[in-house]
């Protein structure tokens, strides 16, 4: 098959991973992938892989240019020949259904999150078939968009075990890490992702202050970028850290690209979001993998990997005081068998394969010459 991916960028986040790895597997299967985003910084680690990226602005949400775009989308559809398109937002979805109503080029949509409920957010539905991350999106569609449970089809992030691999760590960038800041003999919870008011840091650091009294050693580490449209987040959580006198058990360690040697670093990775739950989580999953155990809110895709007792714990929406507790049994807790586990229910070939069969299932459904899902 062709494969097509549309998404707005390629800069940081799971989504964006996640279309790198597909499009990389997609072409060790003797696929064609060809992405198409307004670029960033993994656009070159598409061509490193052997696929194509092609440069168009998929991202700007300027109706007055919608048009203009979409035409622009259309022409690169004509060039492309796709056997399949997948688009996996809203902005690209909206610009390809405008564009593809002359062509009729067979697609599939993931709804990656718990976007506001509208019209515009119902876009991510219109795929011939809807891949869905977890069961609680799965859950969101049918309610709010009546979703026909027929076209839905759950499939879990998958984990590339090679990246995330203990045998495979390089201990010269941990020993560094830690003496940089400051992590020998302690205590270190870990929150990754972007620094924004949806994952819930605030909650995460009045938990560190409130668990210092069990665990005096504790050191948080928050590692993800800062979005410069939501820099008064950052600030907040920066003068939070000043009020709780947290000066020295709290760092903000910004984006990082060794994320299996953080994660081997931790003792534990807190997911907090406090309103708006996880899509999926793929960080907990990537700390399950390197044996760090899961803390997370009880919603969201967090209800698909964390076993409550045996991976990690659940705990409440914003509840910083229950948190806190289930941070200061972790020194005691006797976790096992995390890697395997996580191995077993998320991996990588799996995510690909399912992939695979809905992308020729859509092109069976459209009438289209079936495609083998594997090479």
């Amino acid at each position: 098959m062709h494969i097509l991916q549309i998404l707005p960028a390629l800069d940081e986040g799971g989504v964006e991973r996640g279309t790198v790895e597909l499009s990389r597997e997609f072409v060790r299967r003797s696929h064609t992938s060809t992405v198409i985003s307004s670029g960033g910084r993994l656009a070159a680690q598409i061509e490193r892989d052997g696929a194509r990226h092609v440069t168009l602005d998929v991202r700007s949400k300027n109706p007055l240019t919608a048009l203009y775009r979409a035409t622009q989308l259309r022409q690169a559809l004509t060039a492309l020949k796709p056997d399949i398109v997948h688009f996996r937002s809203r902005v690209p979805g909206w610009l390809f259904i405008i564009a593809n109503r002359s062509l009729r080029l067979p697609f599939v949509s993931t709804v990656h999150g718990f976007n506001s409920v509208s019209a515009y957010s119902k876009v991510m539905t219109r795929g011939r078939l809807v891949i869905c991350p977890s069961n609680a999106v799965a859950d969101h569609i049918r309610r709010h968009y009546a979703t026909p449970p027929e076209k839905i089809r759950i499939i879990h992030r998958g984990l590339d075990s090679s990246l995330f691999d203990p045998s495979r760590l390089d201990t010269e960038f941990m020993a560094n890490f830690r003496r940089q800041h400051n992590l020998d003999n302690r205590f270190v919870v870990l929150g990754v992702g972007r620094v924004t008011n949806l994952k819930g840091y605030d909650v995460l650091l009045r938990a560190t202050a409130l668990a210092r009294a069990h665990v005096p050693a504790v050191k948080t580490v928050i590692v993800g970028g800062i979005d410069p449209s939501r820099t008064a987040y950052s600030a907040e959580l920066h003068r939070l850290v000043l009020e709780l006198g947290l000066e020295e058990h709290v760092v903000f360690v910004g984006s990082q690209s060794r994320l299996a040697e953080i994660y081997a670093c931790g003792d534990v990775l807190v997911s907090a979001n406090k309103e708006k739950p996880e899509a999926f989580g793929r960080s907990m999953v990537e700390a399950l993998a390197m044996g760090c155990p899961v803390i997370a809110t009880r919603f969201g895709g967090a209800l698909d990997i964390v076993r409550d007792g045996i991976n990690g714990w659940l705990v409440d929406p914003g509840d910083a005081q229950q948190l806190a507790e289930r941070l200061a049994q972790i020194p005691s807790a006797a976790f096992s068998g995390l890697r395997e586990n996580a191995l077993r229910r998320f991996s990588l070939e799996h995510m690909v394969e399912q992939t695979l069969a809905v992308y020729a299932e859509a092109l069976l459904e459209a009438g289209r010459a079936t495609a083998p899902t594997h090479a």
